[in-house]
């Protein structure tokens, strides 16, 4: 994957070769960063007989009629947010494998809770069982970290954690928030 950025060097979102290839040919590329990832081969010039390589880096930035902005808004799914949370139960503290970690909603649905960034953590089943449909205050139980919503590159690297390349990791670290936890 490619990681797209706006002019700006706001990053925006993931692209896969063919997309960055099409940047390529619609001449959008405006500048790049980070080793190249993938070379692409095209078609033969009628003209020269040269055959058509597009080197594709691991960032690049695109232009175009106006520019990218950053997602405002990030679904949420439970792999983004055990992630976020590191793998651990927000409740006991303990490292868990996905498998065995839930999706807890501090403040229940059931409440007028939403499902939301802000109103959920990562769970062991215990903990998830143990607080039921409770108020933290009403139980005696705390979290061991807030939850947070996640800026735009905390979110990119969230959903694609297990592909991120160095180089790439490196240019989003520097802008993640204070809160990330997962680094």
């Amino acid at each position: 994957m490619i990681l797209r950025l706006n002019l700006a060097g706001q990053p925006i979102e993931w692209l896969g070769w063919q997309d960055a290839v099409c940047m390529y040919s619609r001449e959008l590329v405006k500048w790049t960063m980070g080793d190249v990832v993938q070379r692409v081969h095209g078609g033969y010039s009628r003209f020269t007989g040269e055959r058509t390589v597009v080197e594709l880096p691991s960032i690049m930035a695109c232009g175009g009629e106006r520019m990218a902005q950053p997602r405002r808004s990030y679904p949420l799914s439970n792999r983004a947010l055990f992630v976020r949370d590191a793998y651990l139960c927000m409740y006991c503290g303990r490292d868990f494998e996905a498998s065995e970690l839930t999706r807890d909603h501090i403040r229940p649905t059931s409440r007028g809770g939403k499902d939301c960034w802000k109103n959920v953590v990562s769970a062991c089943r215990r903990c998830n069982q143990h607080k039921a449909d409770y108020l933290l205050e009403e139980i005696g139980m705390e979290l061991i970290a807030l939850p947070y919503r996640p800026n735009n590159a905390e979110y990119l690297a969230l959903i694609n954690s297990r592909r991120i390349l160095g180089d790439q990791m490196e240019f989003l670290r520097g802008q993640f928030s204070k809160n990330a936890r997962w680094l």
